[in-house]
């Protein structure tokens, strides 16, 4: 019989271990109740910090999600690019029971990173995009696309965590940073890209594909 390790994100383990801790601790103690609210806790941060490995379509022009979660808005807006041309926003909310590990939606290098300190509104609402905590990415693509993809905190989210830096080069689908505990992503796509979600679509990090460039 074979096991499969289910991966989680290294930026868990101080929260796992803290309440294992803890559990074992009020166990030893002879405190039940403690102890099982303690398991339930490691269990759930487990859960929220799983790392699971996908399957990246192949394909020339594709631009894929960079979150798990629900697509709450496209609209053709600016707001947050780092590019300041014309382009369209497709927004991904994510809760607290999605995989929050970011992923790249293009293969390109990292141009320039932004980081903003902010609000923390619920991420789902329009004015978290004006206020709350952010740090956008604007990567270039080897044919000379622009995307900008910004991390967003929620109402609960308050660490975002990257990892990519200014001149890296990431591929698609590739591990770029996470947020915790409930939060957004915004991607840019130039206006010319054929969006292939709509509004309330699940995506999965990754492996959805959100848009085309049209010129492929």
């Amino acid at each position: 019989m074979h096991f499969h390790r289910i991966p989680v994100a290294k930026e868990g383990a101080p929260f796992i271990g803290i309440a294992v801790l803890a559990a074992v601790i009020c166990s030893l103690l002879n405190w039940p109740v403690p102890a099982v609210v303690f398991f339930v806790i490691a269990v759930f941060v487990l859960f929220f910090f799983r790392d699971p490995e996908r399957i990246i379509p192949s394909g020339s022009g594709l631009v894929v999600s960079p979150a798990d979660g629900r697509v709450i808005d496209i609209a053709e807006d600016n707001t947050g690019s780092l590019n300041g041309k014309d382009v369209k926003r497709i927004s991904i909310f994510m809760n607290i029971f999605n995989v929050h590990v970011n992923r790249a939606p293009i293969t390109g290098e990292v141009q320039q990173i932004l980081y903003q300190p902010g609000s923390f509104w619920p991420a789902d609402r329009k004015r978290a995009l004006l206020e709350n905590e952010r740090n956008a990415l604007l990567i270039r693509s080897e044919d000379g696309m622009e995307l900008t993809v910004v991390q967003v905190a929620g109402i609960i989210a308050r660490r975002i965590v990257c990892w990519a830096e200014v001149g890296d080069r990431v591929k698609i689908g590739e591990r770029f940073g996470l947020i915790r505990f409930g939060s957004r992503l915004d991607v840019y796509v130039p206006k010319d890209v054929s969006v292939l979600v709509k509004k309330g679509d699940r995506t999965t990090a990754g492996q959805t594909v959100l848009a085309r460039n049209g010129s492929k």
